[in-house]
């Protein structure tokens, strides 16, 4: 449904977007993800039309609406998609109902069409007992909903978030993300979704697009993304916990036998163990901090500039500063060049 080719986008001497191809399947819920400044909302603008690409094309289904080369894209109102911003963007001066509307008023729909679609789609999201307040009369939730029905409304085959639920406290955002899901399935539209949290990132997708500095490190389902991590970068920033790269050179020599001299070996948080003395699998470090997790434990302990977090039955007595052992696999789950690229 959607093919970006070579994407770049520059301002000034640098590009936000830096050769970027990808293709998203009709009806997948693709979700770009990603630290600050990685280019994640300049490539959903572009998608969106609100920006031209310095070079490259976009494409929705056979009809290319972006050309970087020629300098021309479609205007944002031919697209057939449908933008949900962070700040939800409701008109104040408009009632609830009002702002569903207008989208369906402006494509030229007759009254009756548009008061029964009006009636669909708030009822869809809940939100029919609100059609004759204002924003400023309703939550945070449902000002979230309001703009939800208003992209819906006219019924776009690609549906845009740029970063949604980022103004919503931590339950709020968990009950939005199961009714973007519904909303999702229930239109049948492509979905695009830029986000920072991972969390997010791994719960909503059926594909994944990791982005870092402008480039995509790793483009695949989520599940593909934990088990395989094509780049160092990649296996630290998805999975809850992320994984732990450890230097080989620090690793104990009972670990380093057959591995490069150099490197990264991948430990995951879930085969790491706790020993309360030293021998010659463990990696001593300070404990840091130890949270629940799904009846087991999350300890992490750091030493200079690294971190190792593992997954436990119960949570040693520790405090904060205390020495923590960490017993290390025989063979790591994956290598990487120092430079991040995958080893093996």
């Amino acid at each position: 449904m959607i093919r970006i080719d070579n994407l770049v986008k520059s301002f000034g001497p640098s590009n936000a977007v830096d050769g970027i191809s990808f293709d998203v399947p009709q009806g997948a819920f693709l979700v770009l993800v990603g630290p600050s400044g990685c280019g994640k909302s300049t490539m959903l603008r572009m998608l969106a039309g609100l920006e031209q690409p310095t070079s490259g094309t976009v494409t929705f289904g056979e009809k290319v609406v972006s050309d970087g080369a020629k300098g021309w894209t479609i205007d944002p109102a031919q697209r057939d998609t449908g933008l949900v911003f962070q700040s939800y963007a409701l008109w104040p001066h408009m009632t609830v109902a009002g702002n569903v509307d207008w989208p369906l008023k402006v494509a030229g729909m007759g009254k009756p069409e548009r008061q029964a679609r009006v009636t669909e789609v708030l009822k869809m999201l809940g939100i029919e007992a609100l059609a004759a307040r204002y924003p400023n009369e309703i939550s945070g939730g449902q000002q979230q909903r309001v703009a939800i029905a208003r992209m819906i409304a006219p019924r776009p085959s690609i549906l845009l978030f740029d970063e949604p639920l980022s103004n919503l406290d931590a339950k709020l955002r968990v009950e939005m993300r199961t009714e973007l899901l519904r909303v999702h399935r229930a239109t049948g539209a492509t979905s695009v979704y830029v986000t920072h949290d991972q969390v997010e990132a791994m719960t909503m997708a059926t594909h994944v697009a990791v982005l870092n500095k402008g480039r995509v490190e790793q483009f695949g389902t989520p599940e593909e993304l934990v088990q395989n991590p094509a780049t160092a970068f990649v296996a630290t920033f998805v999975g809850t916990p992320p994984a732990n790269l450890v230097p080989i050179s620090i690793l104990p020599a009972a670990r380093r036998g057959g591995l490069p001299p150099d490197g990264l070996a991948m430990y995951r948080p879930e085969d790491i163990g706790v020993s309360e003395v030293p021998d010659a699998t463990t990696v001593a470090m300070d404990f840091a901090e130890a949270s629940p997790v799904a009846g087991r434990t999350m300890l992490t302990g750091i030493s200079g500039a690294l971190r190792i977090t593992a997954v436990v039955d119960a949570k040693p007595r520790l405090t904060v500063g205390d020495q923590v052992h960490f017993v290390l696999p025989e063979t790591p789950a994956a290598l990487f060049a120092p430079s991040g690229e995958r080893l093996s």
